[in-house]
């Protein structure tokens, strides 16, 4: 008899650890999940490209999921270190930046694996192709005009590699930002920039073919006259404090969504323009190259 009453207490126990596991699960503690997107082009089309990911997320997950946006890159870098989003899509500097914030709380999970298995892209100087501005020479004395001051291809990399050459502080009549990539390519078409620092991942991806796709500018309107060296992709990250569940879930999820939401997929990675055919999974190792130039970058704001 005592052996039978003690089986139905054990019983009873291991039914109450099971239900208190079961009341852990990430879900129970986060009912929403936000996800930050940078300032690469207008808010309107932003939103509009990333809803499909969003409701498939939903879905995936089983919580509400929603988008976060902000007018410049360091809004969505100071939301994941204020704990008010849970994940981000960065570029490599603006990951770099969210890093050093929040002195290493972020963690990246994946990055961008285009058709021809490269995981890379390039940052660009470009101008009108009727300018006459064919090189780095011949923008000496004009405005060239940086994306924001956490893009990796708008102003990180063009001002690290350009300052192997030139000081652009001089070199350059003026350096302002535009405040975001499609913003710079704009405002060269309309004259107001001599040339803008932006990005293409090859001939028939980036921030061009994705203008001329929208119909903002005239395919042939604008030139490539710089490039740099490749450029790790940004990673998709998320907050280190998250429960390690919820990190592995939306990290599958994510990965997954080329083969189980393919439109979805190429809605968020550029719709027709799109060369991304999946994810890879990264680590911090990835990027340790990216904060040690910002680093550099930080030096040289002070000195100057």
């Amino acid at each position: 008899m005592k052996k039978i009453l003690f089986s139905a207490v054990a019983i009873a126990t291991a039914l109450t650890a099971s239900t208190t596991l079961a009341a852990d699960k990430w879900q129970d503690k986060y009912k929403t999940i936000r996800f930050g997107i940078l300032s690469g082009e207008n808010e309107k089309d932003r939103i509009a490209r990333y809803t499909p990911f969003e409701e498939y997320l939903e879905k995936e997950l089983g919580v509400e999921v929603e988008i976060f946006t902000a007018g410049a890159y360091d809004g969505v870098i100071q939301a994941i270190a204020a704990d008010q989003i849970e994940f981000a899509f960065f570029g490599s500097s603006s990951y770099a930046a969210a890093y050093t914030e929040t002195n290493g709380g972020v963690k990246p999970i994946l990055s961008r694996l285009q058709n021809d298995d490269s995981t890379g892209y390039y940052s660009i100087l470009v101008t009108r192709c009727d300018s006459g501005l064919t090189d780095l020479k011949s923008l000496e004395g004009k405005v060239l005009a940086f994306a924001d001051p956490d893009s990796t291809s708008g102003y990180a990399v063009p001002y690290y590699n350009l300052s192997q050459e030139v000081d652009p502080k001089t070199y350059f009549k003026a350096v302002p930002f535009s405040g975001s990539h499609e913003a710079g390519v704009q405002a060269v078409v309309n004259g107001t920039f001599d040339a803008a620092a932006t990005y293409m991942t090859n001939e028939t991806s980036g921030i061009i073919p994705r203008m001329v796709s929208k119909g903002m500018i005239n395919d042939g309107e604008v030139c490539t006259i710089w490039k740099s060296p490749e450029i790790t992709s940004g990673p998709f990250a998320a907050r280190g404090n998250l429960p390690q569940e919820l990190i592995d879930d939306m990290q599958e999820a994510v990965f997954a969504i080329p083969q189980k939401d393919p439109a979805a997929f190429k809605e968020m990675t550029g719709g027709d323009s799109s060369t991304q055919k999946g994810w890879i999974k990264v680590d911090h190792s990835r990027y340790d190259w990216i904060v040690e130039m910002r680093d550099w970058l930080k030096k040289q704001r002070r000195s100057s």
